[in-house]
């Protein structure tokens, strides 16, 4: 296996290499009302690379990462399978899956129960879990382990919280300590789901920073992002609607720039900005 994945997403079954990430999927559907959430995508996602999700509610963007990092609920149908490196998904070690891919879901800074009194500190040390020796039991931390937490709190900001419980803190503080959390995995593929929620934008700007230097090291990010001007400063936008995967491209391509009007209804219009593309709402 190479050092890092490339990503594929396919409606149709995929040629295998070994260092793919694949996905093949025709329909994913939701169990309880039969509704359609995606159907037929085919895309290759590459090493080194930033790719955001866009598109309107119910497009279909969650649905297409949670398929990616194989968390799809019990609710939900999908035709095909994820492989990685060749291999069902699924028949990989759950440990090595687990530090290959690092996962932020939307609602992860919603922390309650048995996880309230953690401190801030214990909640980026789970991302380091996948590496120890006996996981999923807790083991001891090794100097490694500290070093990569303290690292990813440094990047954050978040260091300064290290020992307060996670819920003294603010819904935008809770976000970047869950976002060092996935940062602590040190995993080549990194998916976010509403990474931004709750963040300020001098938080945002530091995330942005973040994936920049992810990417510089090769990784591969995929996120869901709803702060639009934000996403535009990905490599690559992939455009949902209706469950579809519309477009794919950068966005100084003028069909990118078509293609993402198109999906929100015409309702926004684009300007570049000191070299930067921006959306505005369309009054």
């Amino acid at each position: 296996m190479s050092a890092h994945s490339d990503v594929r997403v396919s409606g149709e079954m995929p040629l295998m290499t070994a260092s793919n990430l694949c996905v093949s999927l025709a329909t994913g559907r939701r169990r309880s009302d039969q509704h359609v959430v995606l159907q037929g995508v085919d895309l290759q996602l590459q090493k080194g690379r930033w790719y955001s999700v866009l598109g309107p509610n119910g497009a279909g963007k969650t649905t297409l990462l949670r398929a990616i990092a194989g968390l799809l609920d019990a609710g939900d149908i999908c035709s095909g399978e994820v492989t990685l490196a060749g291999r069902p998904l699924t028949a990989w070690p759950q440990r090595e899956r687990a530090q290959k891919m690092a996962w932020l879901g939307s609602s992860a800074a919603d922390v309650d129960g048995h996880l309230s009194g953690l401190r801030a500190w214990d909640i980026v040390a789970l991302g380091r879990l996948p590496h120890q020796r006996w996981w999923p039991a807790t083991a001891p931390l090794t100097t490694e382990d500290e070093a990569v937490i303290e690292r990813v709190m440094m990047q954050t900001h978040t260091w300064q919280w290290r020992t307060r419980p996670i819920q003294q803190l603010s819904s935008g503080e809770r976000q970047r300590v869950m976002v060092a959390r996935a940062l602590a995995v040190d995993a080549d593929i990194i998916l976010m789901d509403e990474p931004l929620l709750n963040l300020d934008p001098p938080h945002q700007s530091e995330w942005l920073q973040i994936v920049r230097n992810l990417v510089q090291q090769g990784r591969t990010v995929v996120s869901v992002l709803h702060e639009l001007n934000m996403a535009l400063y990905a490599d690559t936008l992939l455009l949902f609607a209706e469950g579809r995967l519309v477009h794919d491209g950068p966005i100084a391509d003028p069909a990118t720039q078509a293609a993402l009007c198109r999906i929100f209804s015409n309702r926004i219009t684009l300007r570049q900005i000191d070299g930067h593309w921006v959306a505005l709402p369309r009054l």
